[in-house]
């Protein structure tokens, strides 16, 4: 599998991952505090696509998304990564992206190195949503990579 090929299909998970995070956190029962690093994922995803694009972002990296807000912006995030990542070829992972970070620091930091980022991030950031909602007694949503490839979701308890 190449490189580019690899990257499609982490985000083919996170596509999946994040649509399923969306489903669980719009049951009413769900923490605002859920709603909230939903949001931030969305909102950190659509800022670094913004620096891989070399434009200004749409949203702030901590946006204040409702419900109802966040299916939206989620599809509209990953057609842009779909389109973005279809462009790709092997050798353009290496290739420095030049940006500034929240803190208005100014990095270079390699494509590939940026698109493993926000997967990893994004997941991190399921993972404190399953707490949040594990503590507000509602069914955490099943988001592991290896539910993903089997079709079936990893255990919940």
């Amino acid at each position: 599998m190449s490189g580019v090929e690899h990257i499609r299909r982490v985000f083919e998970h996170l596509t999946w991952a994040d649509t399923t995070m969306v489903a669980a956190v719009e049951v009413q029962d769900s923490p605002q505090a859920a709603v909230r690093e939903l949001s931030h994922i969305l909102g950190a995803q659509e800022n670094w696509l913004a620096r891989l694009e070399e434009r200004t972002a749409t949203l702030p990296i901590w946006p204040e998304l409702s419900r109802p807000e966040l299916e939206p912006a989620a599809k509209r995030i990953h057609a842009g990564y779909g389109h973005y990542i279809g462009s790709l070829r092997d050798e353009d992972l290496p290739r420095l992206v030049a940006y500034m970070n929240s803190a208005g620091r100014l990095f270079e930091t390699a494509i590939g190195d940026i698109l493993l980022h926000v997967v990893l991030h994004s997941q991190y950031h399921r993972g404190k949503i399953n707490l949040l909602l594990r503590q507000s007694d509602v069914a955490p949503a099943p988001v592991d990579f290896i539910g993903f490839v089997r079709g079936v979701p990893a255990a919940r308890t």
